[in-house]
């Protein structure tokens, strides 16, 4: 049986793709996201407060690594196989870099329903996910240009709207406690899944209007979105592992590797890459990969983590 929150994605993505007046009004989307993003920020910052920084610093420079290592993989695939110009190429690669805030949502939602331990600091890995693969798909797009504005792109990455509400909800997490937080628990965590199934409605409804570019640029974006992640999904798997992380950690790690950026990525590669097609990019992220991953992907990662665990013996 899928869980009601994939369900709504469904329904959203349906109404859509049938043409209806359904839309979720902005301010309500806006504030759906927030909470969301706050959330999963506070829940990661409660937990990330009993680790020791020396025991994460090799686990951030691994992630940092990951980062960097699957858009320089994707760029060869986009340009050679898929024939994409160098910018696009670079711009797409940059988005499977990245990580999706709306899967790795569903991914805590789907771990927490089966009460499947992870590793509480993977809200910081999302955050530390989006920025690598933003400098490198710029670095191949462009080189090193005088003309790139990187103070503007910085600010951003690092300042937009999906990380900043991240690390602020880590922040607020890790200074204020379990105990603290106590008092606004029934609004953000209790309400989770009811805030991330609207969320996903919306999502749905946002899909839709990008699976029809997907009939212009052909099959190529098609098999690109659902075997990059896979692809994506093994290194993160191994990476997991080899990390020592849980099995649901190795799993998670792995989902962050799949997914693709529909969010943070677009608004940097619109400053910095304003001659990529930004259709391209989110007819791939967005109208195929976000659904494959929310759908079936998600338990196709967790099993991998439990073969690769059970392989290794780890």
């Amino acid at each position: 049986m899928l869980d009601p929150v994939i369900l709504f994605f469904i329904f959203g993505l349906s109404a859509g793709l049938l043409r209806s007046e359904l839309r979720l009004p902005p301010a309500i989307y806006d504030l759906v996201s927030i909470m969301l993003l706050l959330t999963i920020g506070m829940k990661g910052g409660i937990e990330l407060a009993k680790q020791p920084f020396l025991e994460l610093l090799p686990q951030m420079l691994a992630v940092i690594g990951l980062g960097i290592l699957l858009p320089l993989i994707a760029f060869p695939l986009l340009r050679y196989l898929g024939r994409f110009s160098r910018v696009d190429a670079a711009s797409i690669a940059a988005h499977y870099g990245s990580v999706s805030m709306g899967t790795f949502a569903v991914a805590v939602a789907y771990m927490s329903a089966r009460g499947i331990y992870y590793e509480e600091q993977m809200p910081l890995f999302v955050v530390m996910l989006e920025i690598p693969a933003i400098l490198v798909g710029i670095v191949i797009a462009k080189g090193f240009s005088k003309q790139t504005n990187w103070a503007q792109v910085g600010h951003e990455v690092l300042l937009g709207k999906s990380i900043i509400l991240m690390i602020g909800g880590l922040l607020i997490g890790w200074i204020a406690g379990a105990e603290q937080l106590a008092s606004i628990k029934p609004l953000f965590f209790d309400l989770f899944k009811g805030i991330l199934a609207l969320f996903l409605l919306e999502m749905g409804l946002i899909t839709s209007k990008h699976v029809g570019s997907l009939k212009k640029y052909g099959l190529f974006l098609i098999v690109f979105g659902i075997s990059m992640p896979m692809l994506s999904a093994v290194l993160g798997a191994a990476t997991g592992c080899l990390l020592g992380f849980s099995v649901g950690g190795t799993a998670m790690l792995a989902i962050l590797a799949a997914s693709a950026s529909y969010i943070a990525v677009p608004a940097a590669m619109r400053i910095s890459v304003p001659e990529a097609n930004p259709t391209l990019s989110l007819a791939a992220s967005l109208g195929i990969t976000f659904p494959f991953n929310v759908v079936i992907g998600i338990p196709i990662y967790y099993a991998m983590a439990e073969y690769i665990h059970a392989f290794f013996g780890a």
